[in-house]
């Protein structure tokens, strides 16, 4: 089963790093204060990043190595270069 990995960014500015099989459920799910507990005080603004992968366990290590290695800086360079990456499955997944 595919996972999705993505970055929101918050109304604060600041970045939320999760997984899913469904960005679609997940994120109403983020904007109706009930995604996380991150969530629910730093409302989302948009989806800035996504990436499909494999499986959930390719998706951990994936999102750990975003939460835990990269700086801002290097999470702010990995969105801008998979922009239109993210926009095109926004998009496909009629989000945004």
């Amino acid at each position: 089963m595919k996972y999705y990995l993505y970055i929101l960014q918050t109304v604060f500015n600041t970045l939320y790093c999760g997984i899913t099989p469904d960005l679609k459920k997940r994120y109403k799910a983020h904007l109706e204060g009930r995604g996380a507990k991150y969530t629910k005080s730093h409302k989302p603004k948009c989806i800035v990043y996504i990436d499909i992968l494999e499986d959930k366990s390719t998706a951990l290590k994936e999102e750990y190595r975003i939460k835990k290695t990269l700086s801002r800086t290097k999470k702010l360079e990995l969105i801008e270069q998979n922009k239109d990456k993210t926009k095109k499955i926004l998009n496909d997944l009629m989000i945004n």
